[in-house]
Order: C-alpha cells, then sequence, then structure tokens
C-alpha cells in the first residue's frame, strides 16, 4: 500500500550482522522487518509463514544455501524480490542468483548504512548490486561480447540492437528506467518498450535474468 513501509525479511546465519542489518532496515521509517531466521530450516518457515515484499538472504547458511530459500520464495511469494547479502564478492554466484530471480546481491561489509536503500530499489524496479561487483559483471559482459565472432552474430537471431545494449548495460549499473530514461533523453515508455523487447530476445522475465543470460550469451 502507498505509503506503508516495505517489508522486509532477513535470513543470516551470522546473529550479530543481522543485527546490524535489522537496526538499519528498523531505523528508517521507509522499511521495516517483519521477521528474521539464522538458517535455512527458519528461512523455509518464515516464507512460508510471513507476507512480505523482499527478503534479504546470506548464501552460505549453517544447513544448507540462500540458493534453495530463493527458489522457494519464488514458488510463494513470486512477487516479492530476492537481494542476496554476502561477504563474497562473486560474480558466478551472483550470476546464479540472479537466474534464479534475484534482483540484488550486496556484499555485508561494503553495504552497511545502505541496506534500506536498496530495499527500496529493487522494490522500485531497479537492480541492487554492490558497485565494485556491477563494474566486474560489466567487464565480464564485454569480454563475453569479443569472445563471439562475427559469423556467430550473424546466426543470432536474438542480437541485441545497440540502443538496447545501452539499456541493459545502464540496467546492470543498477539504473532505474526513470534515470535511464534521463540519461539518454528518452521517454520512460520507451525505455520499457526497449525493456520488453531485451526480455523477449533473451527469454527471461526480469532485469537481473537478463544480465545473467546476456554475460552466459555474450549478447552483449
Amino acid at each position: 500500500m502507498v505509503g506503508q513501509p516495505v517489508r522486509v525479511l532477513l535470513v543470516d546465519d551470522d546473529s550479530h550482522i543481522r543485527k546490524i542489518i535489522a537496526n538499519e532496515l528498523l531505523n528508517d521509517l521507509r522499511t521495516d522487518i517483519v521477521a528474521q531466521g539464522g538458517s535455512l530450516r527458519e528461512g523455509r518457515h518464515l516464507i512460508a509463514q510471513h507476507a512480505f515484499d523482499v527478503m534479504l538472504v546470506d548464501l552460505n547458511l549453517g544447513d544448507g544455501n540462500g540458493f534453495d530459500l530463493i527458489k522457494y520464495m519464488k514458488v510463494l511469494h513470486p512477487n516479492a524480490e530476492a537481494v542476496v547479502i554476502s561477504v563474497l564478492e562473486d560474480e558466478q554466484q551472483a550470476l546464479h542468483a540472479f537466474e534464479l530471480g534475484a534482483t540484488g546481491y550486496l556484499v555485508k561489509n561494503s553495504w552497511f548504512g545502505n541496506f534500506p536503500e536498496a530495499v527500496l530499489q529493487v522494490v522500485n524496479g531497479g537492480a541492487s548490486i554492490t558497485p565494485n561487483l556491477a563494474r566486474r559483471l560489466l567487464r565480464k559482459l564485454q569480454s563475453s561480447a569479443e569472445g563471439v565472432s562475427s559469423s556467430e552474430h550473424g546466426h543470432q537471431k536474438d542480437q541485441l540492437s545497440e540502443r538496447e545494449k545501452c539499456v541493459l548495460t545502464m540496467i546492470t549499473a543498477g539504473y532505474t528506467s526513470v534515470e535511464i530514461s534521463s540519461k539518454l533523453k528518452i521517454s520512460a515508455e520507451t525505455v520499457n518498450t526497449h525493456i520488453k523487447h531485451i526480455y523477449g530476445k533473451l527469454h527471461v522475465h526480469n532485469r537481473a535474468q537478463a544480465v545473467s543470460s546476456a554475460a552466459h550469451r555474450g549478447l552483449i
């Protein structure tokens, strides 16, 4: 509802880190913690018992991993957002999380003080990614593009247009549709049309999946 704080579910097996993140969210009137847990088992129970908008989840839980919780969340709450919080800045883990439907990947030590902003960013259609990791993913996209021969591009029916590549690059950097519209000096409707075409060509359903697919297929 308009004016209501964004509801957050937090799952992290480090009680100290969990307390820091929870306090950040509780101290911001725009966000609220509805529940928190420290294991895969607790996470599954909380996902089933609570309504929420965003799940912040660590990947390394004592009795399992956060990937399983992302998949479980997407079944029970397909419209909720999942944001990974990790001590590791790992490109492959980030790409796999995006493939599962996550829309953010944050490295804990570099993101303290900004978790409410990250939550609000994904709720408003953005993709929240730790800046250094975003740059590494961009380099990965660029190197993937260089590794695809011109003949392969010629036979690629799903090749993105130059403008679509530009929009996808900005999505990778975490820009929202409104921000992309402003920077490219085109209407928000045009931006959303480009994004729709990107999703169709890459056969994906959200921004993070688009970034992951482009990286693997060398389309950008």
